[in-house]
């Protein structure tokens, strides 16, 4: 499409003038547009002051802080994957962001998908795109593309989409522009001088246009589109793929270049739910977590004695760890009745066991949890951990943490979730759960199953205990020779007080738990073989 020898504009006129009608060029007299790259708009507005680079927030979650502010203002984004990223997508939300969240009306130019067809896409999400479709906050432009189409004079031309393209601009006044995809725009053209120089002028129309565009490419071997030209001249190229590993499918999204801005390097996961994309990037977590001097109930009152400050710190974080059948649970839900008692939200995270049949088994125990679940203090999640993936897992605390607003978020048993990613990344979802726990100021009550193979008791901890504030460990003990198997709990460590360390009989009966001394144990129980030997010594006594 490159201009006529004799002349240095074309005369095209745009038939189509409907968004769902084919784009038809033909010369005409008494239409003359002059060439957008004769035009001398600015190429980007100032940057605020001390700023940098203008960005455009996405509004897309977790987006906005792997990019500092967001995508470059005005400029041009290539978004480059596969089939099944979410390339669409994420356009479609970028759009949608920006006409709910910023007053910034968007076009959606798709060059594959009709607009029943994108809306069919949405319809499973939170999506209202139809609403603000009709409100013309965003306009939809599926054009049909054939070769005839894109040609003037012989040669291929990209007038009559210029056109087209500011009438949508301009209908509503868009400042966001998603293009889907460009390989499909230039699917005819074979000549890669003519391809370069009509790629180079599509971008810096829209960039004359003052608009933040983003433009989707589909990857090949070696190149983040099917051109390859295209990621040259862009401002910022984000890329985004699925994988599956372990039979465990997870998207990820790197940005590759962002001219004059710092941003994020790494591979950061997401996720696409019924509201849309969320990124959970790993550098959200920070050291800045607020500190407290508050001390809350363990639930059990021989347990709280243990610690000099009377219980856990507020906004810590509790690991009890130990071997099947030790009590984890129970002290977790002994912490979980206990917030509640203070009027204080509690969210209870169970991988292995179901709603009911967790209430079932506390309350042989003393601990009823259903009152609570009812008058909404306590809600209990339970899910399978192979269910979906750790940034799935991830996605749904953020929710819950957003939504239910706990203080008091119990997690069990954590050590469920590793299963279901290598050391790295489990280690990095647990270090981004901890911190968003942290961050909000809620307690988080941890427990983690120890093998029985394990050669102590913890060698369990997931590689997570420089992140624990208080570590609790119950096991297994021994007592009348080894006739006998008991519970033991005994604390590994409490940052910012002093605390017992001596080794506890943990006892579990219908009115609760109660720790008990083990040097107190033995000298009652040393106490009453005397007073038995006593009477069998003299029978009148």
């Amino acid at each position: 499409m490159r201009d006529s020898p004799s002349a240095s504009v074309l005369k095209p006129l745009v038939v189509a003038s409907k968004c769902s009608e084919r784009l038809v060029v033909r010369a005409d007299a008494h239409h003359e547009i002059q060439d957008p790259t004769m035009t001398d708009h600015s190429l980007s507005p100032v940057a605020a002051k001390n700023s940098g680079l203008a960005k455009c927030p996405t509004g897309v979650k977790g987006f906005d802080e792997i990019t500092e502010g967001g995508i470059p203002r005005n400029r041009i984004t290539l978004l480059s994957g596969g089939t099944g990223t979410g390339k669409t997508l994420l356009g479609i939300d970028f759009l949608i962001g920006g006409a709910t969240k910023y007053d910034e009306p968007g076009v959606f130019m798709s060059f594959e998908e009709s607009d029943d067809e994108l809306f069919a896409d949405v319809a499973s999400l939170n999506f209202d795109l139809q609403r603000l479709v009709a409100d013309k906050k965003i306009l939809l432009d599926y054009v049909v593309l054939e070769r005839r189409d894109m040609q003037s004079d012989g040669e291929f031309n990209l007038e009559g989409l210029f056109v087209r393209l500011e009438l949508a601009i301009d209908s509503i006044g868009a400042k966001r522009v998603v293009m889907d995809s460009i390989d499909s725009l230039f699917a005819g053209v074979t000549d890669v001088g003519i391809l370069r120089l009509e790629i180079k002028r599509l971008f810096r129309w829209l960039k004359n246009k003052n608009v933040t565009t983003l433009i989707t490419g589909e990857t090949t071997q070696g190149t983040y589109t099917r051109h390859g030209l295209e990621a040259y001249i862009s401002d910022c190229i984000i890329f985004v793929d699925n994988r599956v590993q372990d039979q465990i499918s997870t998207r990820r999204m790197r940005v590759i270049k962002y001219r004059g801005s710092n941003h994020g390097t790494n591979e950061y996961p997401f996720v696409i739910d019924k509201n849309g994309l969320s990124v959970i990037p790993i550098t959200s977590a920070g050291l800045d977590h607020p500190g407290s001097s508050e001390r809350l109930s363990t639930g059990i009152p021989s347990l709280s004695a243990l610690f000099n400050g009377g219980g856990y710190t507020r906004g810590s974080t509790v690991l009890v760890s130990g071997t099947a059948g030790t009590g984890k649970t129970s002290l977790a839900a002994a912490f979980a009745v206990e917030s509640c008692n203070r009027g204080e939200r509690c969210v209870f995270l169970s991988y292995e066991e179901s709603p009911g049949q967790l209430i079932e088994n506390m309350r042989s125990i003393g601990f009823d949890l259903a009152p609570l679940i009812k008058n909404g203090l306590l809600l209990i999640v339970s899910t399978r951990p192979s269910f979906f993936g750790l940034e799935m897992h991830l996605l749904d605390l953020y929710k819950m943490l957003d939504e239910f607003k706990p203080q008091a978020v119990i997690i069990d048993p954590l050590t469920s979730l590793i299963a279901q990613g290598n050391e790295l990344e489990v280690q990095s979802m647990l270090t981004r759960m901890i911190d968003a726990l942290k961050s909000q100021g809620i307690t988080g009550f941890f427990t983690s199953l120890v093998s029985s193979t394990k050669p102590n008791d913890t060698s369990g901890e997931i590689g997570v205990s420089s992140l624990i504030d208080t570590w609790i460990v119950a096991r297994e003990l021994e007592e009348s020779e080894g006739r006998k198997r008991i519970r033991g709990l005994y604390i590994v460590k409490s940052r910012g007080m002093g605390h017992s360390s001596d080794v506890h009989k943990l006892v579990m009966s219908d009115s609760g738990i109660t720790l008990i001394p083990m040097d107190a144990d033995a000298t009652a129980g040393a106490k009453q073989k005397s007073k038995i030997g006593k009477a069998s010594a003299n029978p009148e006594a």
